[in-house]
């Protein structure tokens, strides 16, 4: 068995990738399964700075939070706009953070 089968993708990102009314992703899952080990690897690779940040700068969570948002959104960024945002929340989960209200999806 391949480890791209072994992979298990959580559904919220998959759901990135489906167009509202659709039921099936827009991307193969190989495309899909690449863009999730960049965005968790961004997330991971993020915690350390962020919470050195929150400290070096006395601000709060969710201003770190909208910081790394705006870094991952400046033009080059190598994520979309979704994708910043999942690794946004994804980031805040790992540190154990309130997912601010703006990167949720009504």
């Amino acid at each position: 068995m391949s480890d791209e089968n072994q992979l298990v993708i959580p559904r919220p990102f998959i759901e990135l990738y489906i167009a509202p009314g659709a039921i099936k992703p827009r991307l193969p899952r190989a495309a899909i399964a690449e863009r999730y080990d960049l965005c968790e690897d961004m997330a991971q690779m993020l915690t350390e700075a962020a919470a050195a940040k929150r400290h070096e700068l006395g601000i709060t969570e969710q201003q770190v939070l909208e910081q790394v948002r705006r870094g991952l959104l400046a033009e080059g960024s190598v994520v979309d706009g979704d994708e910043a945002g999942w690794v946004v929340c994804r980031l805040a989960e790992v540190l154990g953070w309130p997912i601010p209200g703006w990167a949720r999806k009504p």
